[in-house]
């Protein structure tokens, strides 16, 4: 992972945090009765549960496209190292057999 994809995946997680915390602070030190702070919490929670839900799925669909990638590039890794070591094996028999034919 990049330095860059670092960095930005600690800015979103630390925004996302700064954000509840202020959403929190927002709730308690508003001047409210106690029956609408809770109906307030209730539908902030209800939101942030469907918020977290819609964020697992945009992060997990993305995990799965990334190693679907990483699949991909490692096969077509494999393929060209196999490729190679074919090569390197009949270079190397060629050699050889010059090498029979010159003692001859």
């Amino acid at each position: 992972m990049s330095e860059y994809k670092k960095h930005s995946s600690h800015f979103a997680l630390f925004f996302l945090m700064g954000g509840a915390l202020g959403a929190l602070a927002g709730i308690f030190l508003a001047p409210k009765s106690g029956k609408r702070m809770r109906a307030d919490l209730r539908a902030k929670g209800s939101n942030a549960v469907e918020d977290t839900k819609e964020m697992y799925g945009d992060v997990s669909a993305k995990a799965k496209e990334i190693i679907e990638d990483a699949e991909q590039q490692a096969k077509t890794l494999q393929k060209e190292a196999e490729r190679h070591l074919s090569e390197a094996r009949r270079k190397v028999k060629e050699l050889l057999a010059d090498r029979e034919e010159k003692k001859n």
